[in-house]
């Protein structure tokens, strides 16, 4: 452990045969790490090279510096969960044709007839609710959203409360949509 601690003093003044020494101690474990994840062959070299970037950068910050192997370990998990995240974001593919955003088809008759009815029965069921609750409700839905501080402003309610108040409306909200036949009584609520 001291030694490994004198390893990482000594590579932190610019001592290349410390540093390469350190390399070849935990080379292994941090491959290991990113193999453990899953990760493509490029990923996983990404990972270790990030890892030794870190710890390049912090090298004179480490606190414990005969833990180096753990602050490694803990360094490159990280990255490999950041590779990770990153990669369920992209999709690859070479279909351009998949890439083109595509526009919903449009209503049918029927369909834009049964959305207006539901609309004028949700704004029935909101006429329904206290003014308190009318209000908040409004004020939260406008388009841009508000900040809380803008609707605490508008309403004078506390900003704390803000978010409370609105959960007891949407349910009453909810209670009266169920009520008036817009969403199913069991199971279903409204997001």
């Amino acid at each position: 452990m001291e030694e490994t601690a004198e390893l990482v003093r000594a590579a932190g003044t610019g001592d290349q045969r410390s540093w390469d020494a350190l390399v070849e101690r935990f080379s292994g474990l941090l491959w290991a790490v990113a193999r453990a994840h899953r990760l493509r062959e490029a990923d996983a070299a990404d990972v270790v090279q990030t890892t030794w970037l870190n710890l390049v950068q912090h090298l004179g910050s480490i606190r414990e510096p005969q833990h180096v192997g753990a602050w490694l370990a803990t360094t490159a998990r990280r990255e490999c969960l950041r590779t990770l995240n990153r990669d369920q974001r992209q999709v690859l593919t070479d279909d351009e044709a998949g890439l083109q955003v595509r526009e919903p088809p449009p209503a049918t008759p029927e369909e834009d007839v049964l959305a207006a009815e539901r609309l004028a029965l949700l704004r029935a069921a909101l006429e329904e609710l206290p003014p308190r609750c009318q209000q908040l409700l409004r004020v939260l839905t406008a388009d841009p959203p508000p900040s809380y501080e803008q609707v605490s402003a508008a309403l004078g309610m506390p900003v704390g409360s803000i978010g409370p108040t609105r959960a007891r409306c949407l349910e009453r909200l909810r209670h009266a949509a169920r009520l008036a036949g817009i969403v199913p009584t069991t199971g279903a609520t409204v997001q």
